[in-house]
């Protein structure tokens, strides 16, 4: 009975080619401009509470002006998280 021949393997076989896949990006110009409008929404009205001793922006609000101001920057912040 004849012998049969060994196989010989490849020394070095390249892992399969990746395929990329494209990425789907998104325009988000209005993230920047929203942003720091937020922000100066938010100083701005802080600054004018300040500035006329609680009469303006809001006099029935009070005090409560300056957490209006800063929830204005705080939702600057929260846009801020879209940016890319």
């Amino acid at each position: 009975m004849p012998k049969s021949r060994i196989r010989k393997k490849a020394d070095y076989t390249p892992p399969p080619a990746k395929q990329t896949t494209a990425l789907k990006l998104t325009n988000r110009a209005w993230v920047a401009p929203v942003m720091l409008a937020l922000f100066l929404i938010g100083l701005a009205w802080i600054v004018v509470f300040y500035v006329t001793d609680g009469t303006l922006p809001v006099d029935a609000l009070g005090n409560w002006n300056i957490v209006v101001g800063f929830g204005f920057i705080a939702a600057g912040f929260g846009v801020s998280t879209q940016w890319k």
